[in-house]
């Protein structure tokens, strides 16, 4: 069985990645508790989810993932990007960050509001190896916040091809069989077996 530490400190995504990984047989250890939050100073997903997975192996000695993920909007040239978990300011909630891009996206038709979630799940071994697969979802930004499921943007994200549902209103299984984040932590898994 592979073991890794697990990078993130954010509940939702660490369960998500939990459950993900489950029929895998890889073990997830929990982020010391004392683990202080890394600077994401990177200008790309990589990057950042490196320094993230780089410095909990510096820390505990063990191989560790760490992902980060990002929002591109095209009518908003990309934004929020990398910058999505802080869109609204470094101490931004969920809420704050959801409202900020739909302010910016007052006004703009549908056609318009097309967008794609991209996860980079990074690892890192003590020997200094390291690596990273990603997962893409193409989808659209919806006018309000809709689904009681999932977090940060999954309330006005929907994915194409599924009727306009948000991924707030599919239940952790449907989300993970498609989202950007289910694809990177498949493609993770399937890179263990074989590394």
């Amino acid at each position: 069985m592979a073991t890794f530490v697990l990078a993130t400190a954010n509940a939702h995504k660490a369960q998500e990645i939990r459950h993900a990984l489950e029929p895998y047989g890889i073990d997830l250890l929990p982020r010391p508790l004392d683990m202080v939050d890394v600077d994401e100073t990177e200008e790309t997903l990589e990057g950042n989810a490196l320094l993230k997975a780089r410095a909990l192996t510096d820390a505990t000695g063990l191989p560790a993932i760490a992902d980060d993920t990002g929002l591109f909007i095209d009518a908003l040239e990309g934004r929020p990007g990398v910058y999505s978990a802080r869109y609204a300011g470094e101490n931004a909630t969920f809420a704050d960050n959801v409202s900020k891009a739909l302010t910016e996206l007052d006004g703009v038709d549908d056609e318009r509001r097309s967008a794609r979630f991209r996860s980079v799940i990074a690892v890192t071994y003590p020997d200094g190896t390291s690596w990273w697969v990603d997962g893409l979802l193409d989808g659209m930004i919806l006018h309000s916040p809709i689904g009681e499921h999932g977090f940060g943007y999954d309330v006005i994200f929907a994915p194409s091809n599924f009727g306009g549902s948000s991924l707030a209103q599919m239940s952790p299984d449907e989300k993970s069989a498609i989202s950007h984040r289910g694809q990177a932590l498949r493609a993770f898994a399937e890179k263990v077996v074989s590394f």
